[in-house]
């Protein structure tokens, strides 16, 4: 039995083969311290209780050090929760940073045609993701040669989009600054960070630094400050309207950021192709990968499960069935993640398919659970159990292909690197 593949690297494949005959088989898809009391009972013909404190006077020093345990406890115990327990529900699933060209460019609407990109790109994000815009260009030296110019948030699309139509084109290419210090965006105290993934989306029109003629020298210092800063990061580079003799720098600055190789678009449809799949459909891609690796296993285990019911190992069965249960959880937070995803028409798609597959796997673990119970019983009507158990197999291995071909539909819509 093999697994499905890396949707990154082909189409993401989740194998099924079932039959509804005798062996359905499915695949893949305080507050004093210092009293104590102690109660004394008399007895004089009817019970009475006398209650006797005692005071016990502790040292002031001996006091202070208690007080600060207790609150040394409490903040451990409620940092402990908080991290436990609430971030996890208030942090962004995806941090992405847009870093925006604003040098002198080739092209007089060049920034115009990144700002509708972006525009568009904005308002398909997922609900959960924070946004945040920095450009790059100026003076070499200048502080200001890369400016932070909104910062991460979930909530603050309109001033993103303002931020991106008010971009004005001045100055040099500083590419290299404005790659360094959108890592330290990332690294700020307090931010709360992704839970999936961080990523840098490089919007360029220039595939060379005013500031840095040495490729060689820029390709380590980003590699070294992406190091140094312990984070895992991810850049995406798309290259509008560069220059055919500037393109090859543009893929040795990809090289050194450990992306792939830049995309180049000619043309605003292209651009805006280019930015809403980096920006959104990846993220469902990635999100419908890790349902389908999620149900993979649980797949085989069922799979086992029936195998052990067929061979009498009913012991061996209920412990399949009880791992393949587990996936149901981790699928659970990717799916709802995906339904914040759904302001295309192939995203809300792929999202419906992924929780449908999803309950198509629960029917087939309960019907695995019935026919089992039936077999451990020696009831009649386990023939029965068993025919359910194939039309569940096959509702299944019918939903895995319909979202296989819908994967199969956004993979080729992705932009092709130059």
């Amino acid at each position: 039995m093999t697994h499905t593949s890396d949707p990154a690297e082909e189409e993401p494949q989740v194998r099924q083969q079932a039959t509804a005959a005798d062996q359905a088989r499915i695949f893949q898809a305080g507050r004093d311290q210092n009293i104590a009391e102690r109660d004394l009972h008399i007895h004089t013909g009817r019970q009475r209780k006398v209650f006797v404190k005692y005071l016990v006077q502790l040292p002031r020093s001996i006091k202070v050090v208690l007080l600060l345990l207790l609150c040394v406890a409490l903040i451990a115990g409620g940092g402990w929760i908080a991290s436990r327990w609430i971030l996890p529900e208030v942090a962004p699933t995806y941090r992405t940073q847009f870093l925006v060209d604003t040098a002198r460019g080739t092209g007089p609407r060049g920034l115009a045609d990144v700002a509708a990109s972006m525009r568009t790109t904005v308002g398909n994000s997922g609900d959960s993701d924070a946004l945040s815009l920095r450009a790059f260009g100026g003076a070499c030296g200048e502080s200001d040669n890369t400016r932070r110019l909104t910062d991460f948030a979930t909530g603050e699309r309109p001033e993103l989009v303002r931020a991106a139509e008010g971009l004005r084109a001045a100055g040099e290419p500083t590419l290299v600054r404005g790659i360094v210090e959108a890592v330290q965006d990332f690294s700020r105290p307090f931010d709360l960070a992704a839970t999936q993934m961080n990523r840098v989306i490089v919007i360029t029109r220039h595939g060379t630094d005013a500031c840095d003629d040495d490729i060689a020298f820029v390709e380590n210092e980003i590699r070294e400050r992406i190091r140094a800063a312990g984070l895992r990061l991810e850049f995406r580079l798309i290259g509008y309207q560069v220059p055919k003799a500037q393109r090859e720098r543009l893929r040795r600055i990809a090289a050194g950021a450990r992306a792939p190789d830049p995309v180049l678009a000619d043309t605003p449809q292209e651009l805006q192709t280019a930015v809403d799949w980096y920006a959104n459909d990846e993220p469902v891609m990635r999100g419908a990968r890790k349902v389908i690796d999620a149900l993979n296993p649980a797949a085989e285990q069922v799979d086992a499960a029936v195998r052990a019911i067929d061979g009498g190992r009913f012991e061996a069965a209920e412990k399949h069935l009880g791992t393949a249960r587990g996936a149901d959880a981790r699928v659970s937070s990717v799916l709802e993640d995906l339904a914040g995803r759904t302001k295309k028409a192939t995203e809300a798609d792929i999202h419906a398919r992924a929780a449908r597959l999803r309950d198509r796997q629960r029917r087939v673990i309960a019907a695995a659970g019935e026919l089992l119970d039936a077999e451990r019983s020696g009831a009649a009507g386990s023939s029965y159990h068993r025919a359910a158990y194939g039309r569940a197999a096959d509702a299944y291995n019918t939903e895995v292909e319909a979202l296989n071909m819908t994967l199969a539909k956004l993979r080729d819509a992705a932009p092709v690197a130059s």
